[in-house]
């Protein structure tokens, strides 16, 4: 199965927010931006967001305060 144009870029995206072990609420929206554009959040998608959700709810990743 092809991975999506979406899916590579939320995989950047997220992979930012590890190495930066922080995300603001603007990166955070665009990444949901990302995964909802097309209208159908894949398989690659979900296991991204499932990912990164764990990270911020183990406090790997912390929310910036908005600009």
């Amino acid at each position: 199965m092809a991975v999506s144009e979406s899916a590579h870029k939320l995989r950047e995206m997220i992979e930012k927010a590890i190495e930066d072990h922080i995300i603001t609420p603007e990166e955070y929206d665009q990444i949901l931006f990302i995964a909802e554009e097309d209208g159908h959040i894949d398989a690659q998608e979900k296991a991204l967001l499932k990912t990164l959700q764990s990270m911020i709810e183990d406090k790997s990743i912390k929310f910036a305060k908005a600009k």
